[in-house]
């Protein structure tokens, strides 16, 4: 009888492949994804479906090891990070798909779902026995490895305006085999390179209804995993990448700092009393924000495992601090950056693609200032608006 495999043997594999990503990060951010060989080894050690119910053959792991697994593939690489982050937490729509869907999908052993937000022209037609999906989705983090896409798309209705797709039927989620639709390489960036975040477009495909579902209908299990909102759990993960990006970028200004004295000054960085204040600061930033960050995410935990619910404060709590130490991180790279002076600007020096790839997480949807306006409204008694 085979065992169950523990966080701890997750934790194991995920360490090992990490050392194999850290080999391989030029290799990664050159061709703009991981390379077949090593993204193999990491879904055939299960680290694709960490998050997928145990009903359906996945880990369903719990979410503190989770996060864990995450940082430490982001020590090494905010790509592959942000990949297995990405494709494990939409995985738990799994909970919330048809179940022969979500069994059809998984029973692959690499099974791998990339999904991205809709262009405006993106549509589904109402037909038997399904809908006529249309349109082009772009930012499919992982899509290189996906095996399925999933599409969002506002459903329109006999005699409805295409130019106005609020007056149709919210959006559906629509699940098509990666090998129907055409992907396009429109992934030309200076930071997360390695994501493979590709478009795709679909051209009036037939998708039978029962490869649909709504992202807000109730999960059909009842794990812990499925009661944290799936927005609070990218946010958690995105977070937790950021904050490893800043971890390594300040360690890599300290090391410089006993070795390097500014040009036409014998002191050495370490010993100025600038560079010893920012460092300083940059600690204290970066631990703040970490431990902001797993208090909030914990307390979710805690609450999800032993109420099956999370409170409003809970999920504007977690929101608060990913936004927050998204942008703290920002702030921490930014410092160890200007630290390095003229070696900061080298491709060969990592901190230039930490500090692309910083500057594209900041970019992101989860490190969007208008969060703090979402948990200010709270704090203020208001009703708060926005993602939590």
């Amino acid at each position: 009888m085979t065992l169950k495999r523990t966080g701890r043997d997750y934790l194991d594999s995920a360490r090992q492949l990490a050392a194999r990503v850290a080999v391989n990060v030029d290799r990664i951010d050159a061709e703009r994804q991981l390379p077949p060989e090593l993204a193999g080894a990491i879904a055939d050690e299960g680290l694709f479906r960490l998050l997928v119910p145990g009903s359906l053959g996945g880990a369903e792991l719990d979410h503190p090891d989770f996060i864990k697994i995450v940082r430490l593939f982001a020590e090494v690489d905010a790509s592959t990070a942000w990949c297995i982050n990405q494709n494990n937490v939409f995985a738990t729509d799994a909970a919330r798909m048809p179940v022969e869907t979500a069994r059809e999908i998984w029973r692959e052993e690499r099974a791998v779902v990339a999904n991205g937000p809709p262009s405006p022209e993106t549509r589904a037609i109402p037909v038997d026995g399904g809908y006529r999906l249309s349109g082009r989705w772009n930012y499919s983090s992982g899509s290189n490895l996906a095996t399925w896409m999933a599409a969002r798309a506002p459903v329109e209705q006999p005699g409805q305006n295409r130019e106005s797709p609020q007056s149709g039927d919210s959006p559906l989620m629509f699940l098509v085999p990666k090998s129907d639709v055409q992907m396009l390489d429109l992934w030309h960036v200076n930071g997360l390179r390695g994501t493979a975040s590709f478009s795709f477009e679909i051209d009036d495909l037939f998708v039978p209804e029962d490869h649909t579902y709504r992202e807000s209908q109730p999960p059909h299990e009842d794990g812990p995993l499925y009661v944290i909102p799936k927005i609070l759990l990218f946010a958690t993960g995105f977070a937790t990448i950021a904050l490893a990006v800043a971890r390594a970028s300040l360690d890599s200004a300290i090391e410089l700092s006993g070795e390097k004295a500014p040009r036409g000054d014998p002191v050495l960085l370490r010993d100025q009393p600038h560079t010893q204040r920012l460092i300083g600061e940059g600690e204290a930033i970066l631990r703040s924000a970490e431990a902001y960050l797993l208090e909030s995410s914990g307390k979710a935990w805690q609450s999800a495992r032993e109420n099956g619910v999370l409170t409003i404060e809970e999920r504007i709590q977690v929101r608060l601090a990913a936004t927050h130490a998204i942008r703290q991180a920002s702030d921490v790279v930014n410092t160890a950056y200007s630290i390095q002076g003229s070696d900061a600007i080298f491709v060969s020096n990592a901190i230039q693609r930490r500090y692309q790839d910083m500057s594209v997480i900041t970019q992101h949807i989860q490190g969007r200032l208008a969060h703090y306006d979402t948990a200010g409204q709270f704090f203020l008694g208001l009703e708060p608006r926005g993602m939590y």
